[in-house]
């Protein structure tokens, strides 16, 4: 009978810390490079979105096949955007192909107040190496993170990449499609921060690579520039 209520309370015990652990864990991935793009002009497929539709608090942000859009999913919720007629048009659905794709599964994440003298881009990804290390994320691997709240400003564009165009620079990604300013907007901005893997996923003059959508739906595509406004939230991986 002991050994029984023993062998019980063993098994709960290690049910309990392996749900624990899969709550904690998260991993990021990535197919393709922003150097096979730069520096080869290769702008095919790398992987297919449909291969991630089932995964449950998915995240991911990249460009789409051909360079014809952006890619936004947040908690497994698609809200990638393509260049219609001059116009931006969202693309709710998983069916589509990646020339450039970072992801990851996070089942918990964990909310800071960011304080008011963190405002720019580079103070940003100051602050967020800041507090991962705080919270016991290892910052020699690449970890995501969200943005919260009404930014004051933030730069965007969604690219439209010129068929046979092997000619690549961010000026011209940015002008090839819809670019604009807007100001005191809700968004949620979900980045990936790494400090190795420039020209993979982030550019060689920064550590973050970030999208965003905001909360009335009219826009969604990469972040070139912000300014923070007062009262935002990042949020963090909880690890164990």
């Amino acid at each position: 009978m002991k050994y029984g209520i023993v062998l019980l309370a063993l098994v709960l015990f290690m049910s309990c810390k392996n749900e624990k652990n899969n709550v904690h864990e998260f991993n990021v991935e990535y197919k393709g490079a922003l150097k096979l793009i730069m520096r080869k002009g290769d702008v095919s497929a790398k992987t297919e979105l449909i291969n991630f539709e089932n995964k449950e608090h998915f995240y991911a942000i990249g460009a789409l096949e051909n360079l014809k859009g952006e890619i936004q999913i947040f908690d497994s919720k698609p809200f990638n955007t393509i260049v219609v007629d001059s116009a931006l048009s969202f693309d709710n659905s998983f069916n589509k192909k990646a020339a450039l794709l970072v992801y990851a599964t996070v089942n918990k994440w964990k909310s800071f107040d960011i304080p008011g003298h963190v405002l720019t881009y580079s103070q940003l990804e100051i602050y967020v190496n800041q507090v991962a290390q705080e919270n016991q994320i290892k910052i020699d691997k690449p970890f995501p993170f969200l943005i919260e709240g009404v930014a004051k400003s933030f730069n965007w564009h969604v690219i439209n990449w010129k068929d046979g165009d092997l000619i690549h620079s961010h000026e011209k990604h940015v002008n090839s499609g819809l670019n604009g300013v807007a100001n005191f907007k809700e968004v949620e901005m979900l980045g990936f921060y790494s400090d190795a893997h420039h020209t993979i996923f982030t550019h060689h003059t920064t550590n973050m690579h970030i999208h965003l959508k905001t909360v009335d739906g009219k826009i969604a595509g990469h972040v070139d520039d912000l300014i923070l406004g007062k009262g935002m939230i990042l949020k963090l991986p909880e690890v164990n």
